[in-house]
């Protein structure tokens, strides 16, 4: 069944609170060289047909106005999964 992605990350500029207490979890873990993380969101949009460019154009659409908060996140990426 073919899928738009949709990918959802806080804004760069903005703290992560979740992406820190993870990266200081694998820290403590024994994970040295990771430095940092940041938690998103994937969203997968299902489809019973073929993918179009006008659909790719609607799910970016969705994502800036619906799924993701513009004050403090940005839609990173919209994809087809196949």
């Amino acid at each position: 069944m073919p899928k738009i992605i949709v990918e959802v990350m806080p804004k760069a500029d903005l703290l992560d609170p979740q992406g820190k207490a993870v990266a200081n979890a694998l820290q403590r873990g024994g994970n040295k060289d990771i430095k940092g993380v940041r938690i998103g969101k994937r969203i997968e949009l299902h489809f019973d047909r073929p993918i179009t460019d006008a659909d790719l154009a609607d799910a970016r659409k969705i994502g800036d106005e619906f799924l993701s908060n513009a004050v403090i996140e940005d839609v990173v990426n919209v994809t087809v999964e196949n």
